[in-house]
């Protein structure tokens, strides 16, 4: 079918495509409407390599400054977003919050928990569906032309969003604290051990120096009041449900419902085939 008679059906139906056009505009509004909310936490954090007097500055001879010319995550920081993640992590929330219940809860309000029940499967939410809840409702993001990352944790209720976020940061904050003293203890053990038995004069030269870098990086693991993510903005939460946005999908649905129309419309055209038109008598 040529463009123009497409066109031109599209057109001698403009009743049905502004219906059509209403009706999906009311579904998605009432979609939109009834679609349940959560308050977003969010904090920004920098890597702690780029601010200030950074702990890799203070446990490397050389400070590590791969931060400021590369924009990916490296060092404790790497370490640090991983952590948010983890199932160390989902361990976490799992002991100190009551989000496994809330999960449970959730669940067994869905259209789908008697079928649940009655197929025998498991009702109760575990350490898999919170590590999937977070992978989820966190999202980590770099902000353009800057060191800064933003956290921002979705979650129906207020100040369970905040607490999460933050028990989340504490706790990978600790976890590269953690590992840094510990590798440092390793260390200062293994050349105790090595000095103990070294008599060699230069040797044991080289492995005092190399003990006592060990030992400051100890103390500076221990002192520092962030080595891996320093908070830019502290964690905080709106006072009202941000997610999702319903401005701005209202804003979407107000362009696709004529669009959709038309679409739907263009189709009934196609499918019925040109108009033919009835051959004169001849005569």
């Amino acid at each position: 079918m040529p463009m123009e008679a497409l066109l031109a059906g599209i057109w001698m139906r403009r009743g049905r495509v502004a219906l059509v056009a209403m009706l999906i505009f009311a579904a998605g509004v009432a979609a939109i409407l009834l679609a349940p909310r959560s308050y977003i936490a969010e904090a920004v954090v920098a890597p702690a390599e780029t601010t200030g007097i950074a702990t890799s500055s203070l446990l490397a001879p050389t400070a590590q400054l791969s931060g400021l010319l590369d924009p990916r995550p490296v060092g404790n920081f790497a370490v640090y977003l991983g952590a948010l993640r983890s199932v160390e992590a989902a361990a976490m929330l799992a002991r100190d919050t009551d989000l496994l219940a809330q999960l449970t809860a959730r669940r067994a309000a869905q259209p789908g928990a008697a079928l649940r029940g009655w197929l025998g499967l498991h009702a109760e939410a575990d350490l898999d569906d919170l590590r999937l809840w977070l992978e989820r409702n966190l999202a980590v993001t770099q902000t353009l032309g800057a060191v800064t990352w933003t956290l921002a944790l979705a979650h129906p209720e207020r100040d369970a969003a905040l607490d999460a976020l933050q028990r989340l940061h504490a706790f990978a904050e600790a976890k590269v604290r953690a590992d840094l003293e510990q590798l440092a203890r390793r260390r200062v053990a293994a050349l105790e051990a090595r000095l103990a038995r070294e008599s060699d004069l230069y040797t044991r030269q080289s492995l005092y120096e190399i003990l006592a870098q060990s030992q400051r990086a100890a103390l500076v693991a221990a002192a520092d009041e962030a080595v891996a993510a320093r908070l830019v903005s502290a964690p905080s939460v709106g006072l009202r449900p941000a997610l999702p946005n319903r401005a701005l999908l209202l804003s979407l649905l107000l362009v696709a419902a004529p669009l959709a129309a038309i679409a739907l419309v263009g189709a009934a055209v196609l499918r019925a085939g040109p108009v033919r038109r009835t051959s004169e008598p001849a005569e």
